[in-house]
């Protein structure tokens, strides 16, 4: 590259000129040069932006076509699937009032045409399976209040929630607070929920709100009761159901204070050779309950393994006041309950179908089996693994498969002709 020469710059330059001057000057040529390849440069860089934009318009434009034409496409796809998707709503409902109008025409036909009661005929002529034990057995029981219902029908159900396993018991006390809520889950445990209200039972986080009260032994089966502020439970003994030695198959009772948190009595229950009273729930084989008479007991022994047998207990010393052979049989019974004296036994099948109950036993004689309703549980298919009968609510606490639901009954006098 040529280099210029200062000598014509300083002939044209007076003597004052600065030096410093003389020499940007001399450079301003090769800056020029420098200058012009960054203008090629730039202007190379922005066509190539142009055209890049240019293309983008362009696949914009192709892209916002494409779109047009699906959502032209599409639009009437999704005003046939609306008007299908109204049509399929229309016959749902169409079904949904059909299925409702048939399972009222069939409660109507059960009501007209109730299940035969579980009564044998030589049962019904010589009163009962003959009698066993010893006291007081199968003897007329005297009623101690003026309590003279029966069950009309299982008007309503509600479930409340899911909580715990598939066996358990939730109750009230029905000489206790109206509002506090007793959860005892599982067969085998040794410690108890308690919810001051049912609110805080049913929140999502219902376990936090509850206190936590443990047995000194653990319970067997869900058979407990709440009642009076004490638990009554059966426990195994050493060499109880299962375990061998002189105890085998019996059970003791124990009173425990829920306050206190104390066993304040307990009692070998006077039954031999224990068997579950229900063909269906295994685990159990007391099932205490609770009425307007008082205490009761539901049980079953190997001396008639084909009947269930009730027991009038004393709840302050836990002793057996009456006992009953009754004619409900064992097999394909889930469980039972007491109302006004009178014992009501609910069936269900294996796989588990919509309960129902079928036998009654009024430990009075007032209420004649045949005359008493044999009523089905509300459109549900479940097995119920307790049931527990409020008198001061009449109403039913039910554990069905870890569901919590409250059945509303509706009665009669067992004077009236149904």
């Amino acid at each position: 590259m040529h280099t210029p020469t200062l000598a014509p710059l300083k002939a044209a330059m007076g003597p004052s000129t600065p030096l410093l001057l003389v020499v940007f000057l001399s450079w301003t040529g090769p800056l020029q040069g420098q200058q012009h390849h960054l203008v090629e440069y730039m202007e190379r860089r922005l066509a190539a932006l142009e055209e890049r934009l240019a293309q983008c318009q362009d696949q914009s434009s192709r892209h916002a076509a494409e779109l047009r034409d699906f959502k032209n496409k599409m639009l009437p796809l999704l005003e046939v699937a609306e008007k299908e998707r109204e049509a399929l709503r229309t016959e749902a409902d169409t079904i949904s009032g059909r299925v409702d109008r048939l399972e009222r025409e069939v409660d109507y036909l059960e009501t007209q045409n109730p299940a035969l009661p579980c009564v044998e005929l030589d049962e019904k002529v010589t009163g009962g399976p003959g009698v066993k034990g010893k006291g007081r057995r199968n003897e007329k029981y005297d009623m101690v209040t003026d309590c003279g219902y029966t069950i009309s029908q299982v008007r309503s159900m509600k479930i409340l929630k899911r909580f715990g396993g598939p066996s358990g018991l939730w109750t009230k006390d029905p000489l206790g607070p109206a509002e506090k809520i007793y959860v005892l889950d599982g067969t085998q445990n040794d410690t108890a929920f308690v919810f001051p209200r049912l609110r805080d039972f049913t929140l999502a986080m219902a376990a936090r709100k509850a206190s936590r009260i443990r047995v000194p032994f653990p319970w067997v089966g869900t058979g407990q009761l709440v009642y009076g502020g004490f638990l009554y439970y059966a426990r195994r003994p050493p060499g109880g159901p299962g375990g061998g030695g002189e105890l085998e198959n019996t059970l003791q009772l124990i009173k425990f204070h829920l306050t206190n948190r104390t066993v304040v009595d307990s009692s070998v229950f006077p039954a031999e050779k224990l068997i579950p009273p229900y063909g269906l729930t295994v685990d159990t084989y007391i099932d205490l309950a609770a009425d307007e008479e008082g205490l009761w007991a539901v049980y079953a022994t190997q001396d008639d393994d084909r009947h269930l047998c009730l027991a009038k207990l004393d709840p302050q010393t836990l002793d057996t006041e009456q006992q009953w052979d009754t004619p409900c049989p064992r097999e394909n019974a889930e469980a039972a309950f007491v109302i006004c004296g009178t014992l009501y036994v609910v069936y269900n099948t294996r796989p588990a179908s919509r309960a129902r109950i079928q036998c009654s036993f009024d430990a009075s004689g007032t209420l004649a089996p045949e005359r008493a309703a044999l009523s089905y549980f509300p459109r549900r298919y479940g097995a119920h693994a307790s049931l527990r009968y409020n008198p001061r609510e009449r109403q039913l606490y039910a554990w069905d498969d870890g569901y919590q639901i409250v059945y509303k009954l509706e009665m009669r006098k067992k004077e009236e002709e149904m």
